[in-house]
C-alpha cells in the first residue's frame, strides 16, 4: 500500500505527462497570494533535457515497452469519472493530447473566507457555503488546446450552464452558473484563472496583474516556518493548519459552541503547517515535507513518537526481506488527546467519558493508561515474498512487561483463543478469525498463528511463516541486517519513529502480475457493485498492457524516513 500511494500520486501529478517539451515558468509566487491563502499546490511543469533523461522515474515512463501501459494508465484516470451514455468517450489519442496540457506549471489553491465583524460573519455564514478554491494556469503555448479542452468538458455535462460575460479587475470573463453553484473563469496574457468565489476571483487577478493585497502570504509566520520545505522541486504543497479550524467554524453545517471547546482541547493551534516538496536529483525522485509546529507536551505532537535508534523488529530483517515498514505510535498521547477533546464536546459525549472509561477497566482487567502503558508503539511488517503473498507477510507490534501483556491478551481474545504453549521464552497462540468456544464444543475456524516475544508480539497467517522469522532472533541465528539498509537509515537522525524500504530488485514483477491476474479471475464470480466492477475491468486491461521487465529496469529501490524534533515531524522519501 505505501508502495501503491507514492507511485499513484507520483504518476498522477508527476509521470502523467507525455512530453518533454520545456518546462513553463511558475505562474505566480506563492508568497504574493492573498494573506487569508489556506493551502496550495504548486506543479512548476515537465522537467526537461537531462534532469529527465536521468531521472528512473521518468525513464519508466518513457520506456517504449512501457507505452501502452501508460496509454491504459492515461484512459483510466481521465474517464473514470461518470459520463453521460450519450457522449464519446475520449479515445487514446485524445488523452495523450490533453495531458499535455501538464507541461505548463499551474497552481490550485483554497482563500478563506475574510474577517469581518461578529453579526456580519454571522450573516454570512447564514447565507451559506463559503468555497475559497481557486485554480491558475501557465497557458503559454497551450491556448488552442486548452480552449478545445474547455468546449469539450462543457459539452459532456448533463446540465446545460448559464453563461455570463464580464469584466473583473479589468479583465474580460466569464460567470458559470450550474445549479451546484457558481465559477468564473477568464483567460488572458499566459494566464487561465478560475476561483468558485467572486472575490477570490478578483484577488487572484489583482495578483496576476501586479497589485497584490496588503497582505500577502510571505508575511504569514506559518508560511515563513515553512520555507526551507519550498525551495525548488517539480512539486510543492503547503497547509496553514490553524486556519483548518477557523475553516470549520466557518461551515453553515457547524455548530460554534459545540466545536470550538474540542478544537481549543486538541490545541491544533501547536500544528502550524504541513509542507513539503517532491525533487528530482538525478536518479531519485525525492519528496520531502514536515508539519511543523509547537512540540511541547500537550498539544498535538503528543499522538507522535519521540522515536527509537534500534526498534525491535530490526532484529527479524534477513538477505532476502523485500519490504519492510515500521512506525512508532504514542498510545497513551493519543489517549490523552482523546480523552481532553472529548472531555469538551458538550452534551451526552462528554457525560459518557468516565463510564466508557470504567467499561473499558472491566473488559480489560487493569485502567486503560495501564494497558496502554504495556505497548511500546511501535507497529511493523515485513515481507519476503517476491511476488507480496500475504501468507509470507509478518507483523510485528512492541509490548513492555510480557507477563502482563499475555495477560492481557488473553483477556481481550478469550475464546477465540484455540490453544497455547511455550517454548523458552516465546508463547505460541493459535487464534480462531471465525469463532470461539462454547460449552458445547469447538466451532472455530480460519486460524491465525500469533508469538510473544519478551520484546514483541508476532503475527502471520501461516505457522511456518511465523516461525521462519522467530529462528532467526537473539537466541537463534544471528539477524543478518542488509547492508544497504544500514547506510540507508545512516542518512537520519538515530531516533527515528517510522522506517520504510522497498527492494525492487528483488521482485518477480512477471509472478506478481500473473497472481494479480488469477486474483482478479476470482474475484470476477463474486457480487460486486458495479463501481467496484469497473475499477476491476480497468486494472485488469491495465495489466494486459504491462510488460513486467520495464520495473525492475528502472526501478531500484525506495526507502522512507519520519522523525520528530523540537520543530515537528519531518518525513522523507526515496524512490530510485
Amino acid at each position: 500500500m505505501r508502495l501503491a500511494r507514492f507511485l499513484a500520486i507520483v504518476f498522477a501529478v508527476v509521470g502523467l505527462l507525455c512530453s518533454s517539451q520545456s518546462a513553463a515558468q511558475t505562474p505566480v509566487d506563492p508568497g504574493q497570494l492573498p494573506g487569508r491563502t489556506i493551502f496550495y499546490v504548486l506543479w512548476r511543469g515537465t522537467p526537461r533535457g537531462e534532469i529527465r533523461k536521468s531521472n528512473s522515474l521518468y525513464a519508466l515512463w518513457d520506456d517504449p515497452d512501457f507505452v501502452t501501459a501508460r496509454a491504459s494508465f492515461i484512459e483510466s484516470v481521465m474517464n473514470n469519472a461518470e459520463k453521460p451514455k450519450d457522449k464519446p468517450a475520449l479515445s487514446r489519442e485524445e488523452m495523450a493530447q490533453y495531458a499535455t496540457l501538464l507541461d505548463n506549471a499551474f497552481l490550485v489553491g483554497y482563500v478563506r473566507r475574510a474577517e469581518a465583524a461578529p453579526a456580519a460573519k454571522a450573516a454570512a455564514k447564514e447565507a451559506g457555503a463559503w468555497n475559497g478554491m481557486f485554480f491558475i494556469y501557465d497557458r503559454s503555448g497551450k491556448e488552442e488546446l486548452l480552449s478545445k479542452a474547455v468546449v469539450r468538458m462543457r459539452s459532456a455535462e448533463t446540465e446545460i450552464p448559464k453563461l455570463t460575460p464580464m469584466t473583473m479587475a479589468g479583465v474580460p470573463a466569464l460567470k458559470v452558473e450550474r445549479k451546484s453553484g457558481t465559477t468564473y473563469w477568464a483567460e488572458f496574457g499566459k494566464y487561465a484563472v478560475s476561483a468558485s468565489e467572486a472575490r477570490v476571483f478578483e484577488e487572484i487577478l489583482d495578483v496576476l496583474n501586479g497589485k497584490p493585497s496588503r497582505t500577502q502570504l510571505s508575511q504569514s509566520a506559518n508560511y515563513q516556518e515553512a520555507k526551507s520545505l519550498l525551495n525548488g522541486g517539480v512539486l510543492e504543497f503547503f497547509l496553514s493548519v490553524p486556519s483548518v479550524k477557523e475553516l470549520a467554524l466557518d461551515s453553515p453545517a457547524t455548530s460554534t459552541a459545540q466545536l470550538s471547546p474540542v478544537l481549543n482541547a486538541l490545541k491544533l493551534e501547536s500544528l502550524h503547517c504541513l509542507a513539503g516538496h517532491v525533487v528530482l536529483e538525478g536518479a531519485r525522485t525525492r519528496v520531502e515535507g514536515g508539519v511543523l509546529g509547537d512540540t511541547a507536551p500537550g498539544g498535538l505532537f503528543d499522538i507522535f513518537a519521540d522515536g527509537q535508534a534500534n526498534p525491535a523488529s530490526l532484529a527479524y530483517l534477513s538477505p532476502d526481506t523485500v519490504t519492510y515498514g515500521e512506525t512508532q505510535i504514542n498510545p497513551l498521547g493519543i489517549y490523552e488527546t482523546l480523552k481532553r477533546a472529548l472531555s469538551q464536546a458538550g452534551g451526552s459525549t462528554a457525560q459518557f467519558v468516565k463510564p466508557l472509561e470504567a467499561a473499558a477497566e472491566t473488559r480489560l482487567g487493569m485502567p486503560l493508561p495501564d494497558a496502554l502503558a504495556l505497548t511500546t508503539g511501535e507497529i511493523a511488517t515485513i515481507q519476503a515474498s517476491p511476488t507480496l503473498e500475504d501468507n509470507q507477510k509478518v507483523y510485528f507490534f512492541g509490548i513492555r512487561n510480557k507477563l502482563d501483556a499475555l495477560k492481557l491478551t488473553r483477556t481481550l481474545l478469550g475464546d477465540r483463543i484455540s490453544s497455547e504453549r511455550n517454548e523458552g521464552s516465546t508463547t505460541f497462540l493459535k487464534i480462531s478469525l471465525g469463532g470461539g468456544q462454547s460449552s458445547a464444543g469447538m466451532t472455530q475456524w480460519n486460524f491465525y498463528h500469533m508469538a510473544m516475544t519478551p520484546t514483541l508480539l508476532v503475527g502471520a497467517s501461516k505457522s511456518e511463516t511465523l516461525r521462519k522469522y522467530l529462528a532467526q532472533t537473539p537466541g537463534g541465528s544471528d539477524p543478518a541486517i542488509p547492508k544497504f539498509i544500514q547506510t540507508a537509515r545512516a542518512k537520519y537522525p538515530e531516533k527515528l519513529n517510522g522506517f520504510s524500504y522497498f527492494d525492487f530488485q528483488k521482485m518477480d514483477w512477471a509472478g506478481l502480475k500473473a497472481q494479480w491476474v488469477t486474483q482478479l479471475n476470482k474475484t470476477a464470480m463474486n457480487e460486486k457493485t458495479k463501481e467496484a466492477e469497473k475499477n476491476e475491468k480497468q486494472l485488469a486491461n491495465w495489466l494486459s498492457e504491462v510488460k513486467p521487465e520495464v520495473f525492475s529496469r528502472h526501478l531500484h529501490t525506495m526507502v522512507g524516513a519520519s522523525w520528530k524534533d523540537a520543530n515537528g515531524v519531518h518525513f522523507e522519501e526515496w524512490l530510485e
